[in-house]
């Protein structure tokens, strides 16, 4: 058995969760049964899984992004027209990056990396592009909405590394400097424009194309053979797990409707109320990273 406290990552845990009730013993019971009876289980995880390991969300009240701040996520039209665009995201986003980049799952992670080992987790569908759940090991998994970790040209596609992209903002701005202020989910802090109006920004090292990370922007669309990837292993599954998602996003929720139609069994465990709860058989108001290492897999 995995050892998941020692894991957890440490900072800033708490500063981005909700509040929420004590676990309710009788639901955690019937989570327990859930999670029993599925033979076939898909997971689909959300920005409320992330929250413990310190990296904020968007919705959360009180504690999410648009209800701290009247910033908004980068929207991907604006990002493919426009070069001081880029120039503003890219100065940003090599701030954020030391700090986004280095923060590491906690037990909700874990646990879910766990039960894939044990074959009680028949895949994982996450909305998330920190990859904690790939840094946690799993490998049953389809990431949504891309990785923040790797980037690609938008004229011939290759695809590198984004901690080689941040060696490369340091070449090229080695005199730079910016103090960022705030986080965001997705890397993003925040600067002034005179801040950002110095920064360069490298081209694709093979083509000279400009640089996006490998993610999907608000106002983008998933990649159709993903959205229908994720359909199968639905058809597949016997049960399905949603973990820290409002699913307000109608990428996600569609595969709510999928599984409903095919008349799966749906529990959910979210801070708050979400765009399924007349869906589900069981919800759980309860911290992700708290609650699922109490279940045995078995």
């Amino acid at each position: 058995m995995v050892n998941l406290s020692r894991h957890c990552s440490h900072g800033s845990i708490g500063l981005f969760v909700p509040p929420s009730p004590p676990a309710d013993p009788a639901k955690v019971k019937e989570l327990q049964r859930f999670i029993t009876l599925s033979k076939r289980l898909l997971v689909m995880t959300g920005a409320g899984i992330s929250t413990e390991s310190g990296i904020p969300d968007y919705r959360s009240e009180k504690v999410g992004l648009y209800a701290r701040t009247d910033r908004r996520p980068i929207q991907h039209g604006d990002f493919v027209r426009s070069a001081p665009v880029r120039q503003r995201y890219w100065a940003r986003n090599f701030v954020g990056w030391p700090q986004f980049s280095s923060h590491q799952p906690n037990p909700a992670h874990w646990t879910l990396s766990n039960w894939e080992r044990l074959g009680k987790l028949y895949w994982l569908v996450t909305q998330n592009v920190d990859a904690l759940h790939t840094k946690a090991g799993s490998q049953r998994l389809t990431e949504l909405h891309g990785c923040m970790h790797r980037v690609l040209c938008l004229d011939c596609g290759e695809q590198t590394s984004r901690r080689v992209l941040q060696e490369r903002f340091e070449i090229l701005n080695p005199t730079w400097s910016a103090e960022a202020h705030g986080v965001a989910p997705d890397g993003d802090v925040f600067l002034t424009e005179e801040q950002v109006q110095s920064f360069r920004v490298p081209s694709c090292a093979r083509c000279g194309g400009p640089l996006k990370p490998d993610v999907v922007f608000f106002g983008d669309t998933v990649n159709p053979d993903k959205v229908d990837f994720v359909h199968r292993r639905i058809r597949e599954a016997d049960s399905l797990l949603v973990v820290g998602s409002s699913l307000q996003v109608y990428s996600g929720y569609r595969f709510i409707l999928t599984a409903r139609e095919k008349k799966l069994p749906i529990a959910i465990l979210n801070i708050g109320p979400t765009r399924s709860d007349d869906l589900a058989c069981l919800k759980l108001d309860s911290r992700c990273g708290e609650l699922l290492p109490l279940i045995d897999p078995y």
